[in-house]
């Protein structure tokens, strides 16, 4: 793109800005979803409240909006008593039904929508979640019938009179091939036409939002070195100006927002209205994942509340006075999520309901009326060694899976183990278990592996063997 395009294209993208400050009932409506701050709440957790209780835990945080990733309807009725805005979501494995047949799409309405609402106050009907991140030939199937699958949706609530429901989609970061600076961002090839095309025009034509997935912590955590923390937490001290539109930024959220407003803009939709489905920053995390701390998190989800929650709105360099509905994540840490630590620390709460930092979802309190937080070890990267063990109190017969499970990859993984060798004894299935964690996790942690077995193995920088037994450890 040349120079001149680019600065046509930035002129386009910034006038928009003008739109949000007219006076419309639409708008107003905006606003009011705007300035009430959501919450996600997730279930994949084996210890967490029940719904009742987690509502009135909700309530308790002065959240105004929650978000479900499915249409519960115990958690639906719930919710009918309280004034909380809500939204409910389309699992991603009923799209192509959906997408297929307007007789489907009428049952799914009839099943999760029409014995709720008015009196849940649904604002929401979000369909799939993050389908763009997974590229198998399933999910092109689901890409394919995205877009019907809403449209189907939407006239299913329209045919029965409903009209302040809004249909959407949660994308994640990765449907962009380029974000940085902000001006170069763009969608994927592979979606670009196919689905990004016909997605902006549906939400243009039922002027409804582009959710996004949007987390700092990531970009920043991949150079926590050179990235600047601060200007990920919203913190007053560093700024970035784009060279090519001169917009300057003072957080990464904005930078990472306006790459997308611009790669709208770019296939010809430079103002379709945004929300973020997703944000936040974990409160704790594996020992290599840097600046995953409740400080940080504290920081992050305080002063994201204050930014969007000021009245007038802020928006952001690109569109400048633009509310922006907002979701944090998640309610609660949910030990049941795989992957890395951070996936289960992202709550506000723990599991049982426990705070784990103060916060103040309204945006009036003063950032520095908060306790003071302890000043976190982990916002540089950890150098040394790091082993996987099995958790204290972990089931034998759990354990024993997981343990079959690990040396079943290779043989090489658990030949220590084998009677009369190093590592043998003691004959306990915690001890074969941890010492296959440990080799399991160093043979393969270059091909994605975890130190996680089902939440039965933790990392730990303290040598779990003995003069005999080495441990293979990773080396950070």
């Amino acid at each position: 793109m040349s120079r001149f395009a680019l600065f046509l294209l930035t002129l386009l993208v910034i006038s928009n800005s003008c739109c949000y400050a007219i006076g419309s009932q639409s708008n107003r409506t905006v606003l009011a979803l705007a300035s009430r701050i959501g919450i996600n709440y997730g279930k994949l957790g084996n210890n967490l409240p029940s719904p009742y209780q987690s509502i009135n835990l909700i309530k308790s945080l002065k959240a105004g909006h929650v978000k479900l990733y499915d249409a519960d309807p115990e958690t639906l009725k719930l919710l009918s008593k309280t004034n909380l805005y809500v939204t409910i979501m389309v699992p991603n494995d009923q799209i192509i039904s959906i997408g297929a047949d307007q007789a489907t799409a009428d049952n799914w309405i009839a099943t999760n929508v029409l014995p709720f609402s008015p009196q849940t106050r649904i604002r929401f009907v979000l369909v799939g979640n993050e389908i763009l991140s997974y590229s198998s030939d399933q999910d092109k199937q689901i890409w394919a019938n995205l877009v019907p699958a809403m449209r189907k949706v939407v006239n299913s609530l329209r045919a029965r009179g409903i009209h302040n429901i809004k249909v959407g989609t949660p994308l994640a970061m990765d449907a962009l091939r380029s974000s940085f600076p902000p001006s170069s961002g763009a969608f994927r090839e592979d979606i670009a036409v196919p689905v990004m095309l016909p997605l902006l025009k549906f939400l243009n034509g039922t002027n409804s939002f582009f959710f996004l997935d949007v987390y700092p912590y990531f970009p920043w955590s991949t150079d926590p070195v050179n990235n600047h923390l601060d200007y990920a937490l919203f913190e007053p001290n560093s700024t970035y100006t784009d060279p090519q539109t001169g917009l300057v930024y003072t957080n990464l959220l904005d930078q990472m927002l306006d790459s997308v407003i611009f790669a709208m803009a770019k296939l010809g939709y430079p103002d379709v209205r945004l929300a973020i489905s997703e944000t936040g920053w974990p409160n704790a995390g594996d020992i290599h994942e840097t600046g995953a701390n409740i400080l940080n998190a504290a920081t992050y989800n305080r002063n994201l509340i204050k930014k969007m929650t000021a009245n007038p709105p802020l928006g952001t360099p690109a569109r400048r006075g633009a509310p922006i509905p907002t979701f944090l994540f998640s309610l609660f840490n949910e030990n049941q999520k795989p992957g890395s630590g951070t996936e289960r620390h992202w709550g506000i709460l723990d599991h049982d309901g426990t705070p784990i930092y103060e916060i103040d979802f309204s945006g009036t309190r003063s950032v520095s009326s908060f306790d003071k937080l302890p000043k976190p070890s982990n916002n540089v990267p950890f150098k040394g060694n790091v082993w996987c063990v099995a958790v204290d109190g972990a089931g034998e017969a759990e354990l024993g899976q997981a343990l079959n499970f690990a040396c079943g990859r290779s043989n090489e993984t658990c030949a220590a183990l084998a009677p009369g060798r190093e590592c043998y004894a003691p004959v306990s299935v915690s001890w074969h278990a941890s010492y296959a964690f440990s080799s399991y996790w160093a043979q393969f942690r270059n091909q994605s592996s975890q130190c996680y077995f089902n939440g039965l193995a933790r990392e730990t920088t303290t040598n779990p063997g003995n003069e005999r037994c080495k441990f293979p450890s990773v080396t950070l």
